[in-house]
């Protein structure tokens, strides 16, 4: 069993890469989206405990199967306690069950993550980023307010990676990962 956590700020794109090692592995996608679109469907409004539940149970189940492995995207603010605790509850669940854990962090340049942020294929998958305007706001808002990459030696992990997709197509960086972990 393999976990792929590819983490990384907003629009760096952490969901497209994932589609494309998906298709060039045989690893499957679950892209953070896929639990909060619903929750906000149902519920009109952020609710983080119902989308933490919904992960676990994917996680949890996953991890017990037979499949090959899961690809995970993930918006880490590096400054908050809280998300460092969630991706280390994400890494327990999957090590309890001996799998292999990879964490790849993307980082783009803002201009970059803001054409981005308008593409065809996160409006599609992306229902709650249709308000081009608001998911522009909200993506300054969160620069502004945390801190959405990692200083250079604060990742602990072992099999870790870092890349910068600015000029880069998604294929182009899954192929990376893919070759550099021999996935």
């Amino acid at each position: 069993m393999k976990l792929v956590v590819l983490i990384g700020n907003s629009s760096v794109g952490k969901m497209t890469v994932g589609q494309e090692l998906m298709k060039i592995t045989d690893l499957k996608l679950f892209h953070n989206h896929m639990s909060i679109e619903p929750v906000l469907e149902i519920f009109g409004s952020w609710n983080q405990n119902a989308i933490k539940r919904i992960r676990s149970v994917i996680f949890e189940e996953f991890s017990s199967s037979n499949q090959y492995g899961l690809i995970f995207t993930y918006m880490m603010a590096f400054n908050l306690k809280e998300d460092w605790d969630y991706l280390n509850e994400l890494t327990t669940i999957f090590q309890q069950k001996d799998a292999e854990i990879f964490y790849i962090e993307l980082i783009a340049s803002l201009e970059e993550r803001l054409r981005r942020n308008e593409t065809e294929n996160r409006l599609k998958n992306k229902p709650s980023k249709r308000n081009i305007e608001l998911s522009k706001q909200r993506l300054i808002q969160d620069d502004a307010s945390y801190r959405l990459e990692s200083i250079d030696g604060e990742i602990p992990f072992p099999n870790y990676l870092k890349i910068n997709t600015t000029n880069l197509t998604a294929e182009a960086v899954a192929s990376q990962i893919k070759k550099h972990f021999n996935l």
